[in-house]
């Protein structure tokens, strides 16, 4: 199995992505705006996916996060609000927050799940600050790192009761960075003392089994390397000082934060201690080099890759969609009527 996540280029496989993927039997997929059109395409593509395989437990991701980052989009499917709007009720009401956050995620979950999607990347639990950039912005769940974690935990229940599996990102915190790494390289010059902050939330919920990296150069564990690409900072903190046992993605390796050629910045993420590549963008060259130079899964990566299989599960019964929904607009309601 090779230790990546591919993106697919539109809304059904190519010939070409149809022989390579099932040769190369990547981890999993993750998918974008571009793969989602109308609720019967989605569905036939992620059952294609799985037929390809031959194995019903299987990685098809999506950032579904609501707010700006959601890549499927209304009318099709519903709008949820972004993280901000759950920090705000928690400084009216901080058991109302939790419990919106909640059942906000559940129903994301469960649309997710009706397409045959089984992770998402949600949710962010980087500590936001003053001089956080924007890409992150609204994204985040709160500036106290025991409220980010308390409206994180329930964000991962919520999709763990529609059986989709959540992810803790970016790890070790994106709250520092003042730049886009989609775009630059952020560099964070506070010290180990001050990033104590910044990693709580992530060793709170430490026992969860997937989590992704941040293309952040923390100066304190490592100045030469970004996190994604550094031993030490994989090894010593996400491991080590977080105690993150479970499947660590990258971000994606596409982004330009990072320097080298597609499959150099892969192979070095691997070799850092990243388990799994996220390579989004369906470049059929960049994923067959990485399929070539990436090598075979190693023995600890596949063990954490199946306790991620083992944490997808049928939907557990309870209120349908309208209905969380319903419950989750009447929680956040408490604040606008607050701030009124």
């Amino acid at each position: 199995m090779t230790p990546a996540i591919f993106g697919i280029s539109g809304l059904t496989l190519t010939a070409d992505e149809r022989a390579f993927f099932k040769e190369a039997d990547p981890a999993g997929y993750i998918l974008f705006a571009r793969n989602c059109e109308d609720k019967d395409q989605l569905r036939a593509l992620t059952d294609d996916l799985r037929s390809l395989h031959g194995r019903d437990r299987l990685i098809v991701s999506i950032d579904q996060e609501g707010g700006r980052v959601a890549r499927m989009k209304p009318p099709v499917w519903q709008r949820y609000p972004a993280g901000e709007a759950f920090a705000r009720l928690w400084d009216v009401a901080p058991a109302s927050a939790i419990e919106a956050a909640r059942v906000n995620a559940e129903a994301m979950g469960r649309e997710l799940s009706e397409m045959g999607i089984t992770v998402d990347y949600h949710a962010p639990l980087d500590v936001r600050r003053p001089e956080t950039d924007d890409v992150i912005g609204d994204r985040a769940l709160g500036s106290e790192p025991m409220q980010v974690a308390a409206l994180g935990r329930a964000v991962l229940d919520g999709m763990g009761r529609a059986g989709i599996v959540g992810c803790l990102k970016h790890m070790p915190g994106h709250g520092r960075a003042t730049c886009d790494s989609h775009k630059e390289l952020p560099r964070v010059e506070a010290s180990a003392q001050e990033l104590e902050t910044d990693i709580e939330p992530f060793r709170t919920l430490s026992a969860h089994p997937l989590g992704m990296s941040a293309h952040i150069v923390f100066e304190a564990w490592d100045p030469d390397h970004p996190a994604t690409l550094s031993k030490t900072v994989i090894e010593q903190v996400i491991r080590g000082d977080i105690g993150f046992d479970g499947l660590l993605l990258s971000d994606d390796i596409d982004m330009e934060a990072l320097e080298g050629t597609i499959p150099e910045r892969s192979v070095r993420a691997l070799e850092a201690g990243c388990d799994i590549v996220l390579n989004c963008w369906a470049k059929m060259d960049d994923m067959t080099a990485i399929a070539e130079r990436g090598g075979a899964m190693k023995p600890e990566t596949a063990a954490r890759l199946e306790r991620v299989h083992e944490a997808m599960a049928a939907p557990q019964d309870g209120p349908d969609i309208a209905e969380l929904i319903a419950k989750r607009d009447a929680l956040l309601a408490l604040a606008e009527e607050q701030a009124a």
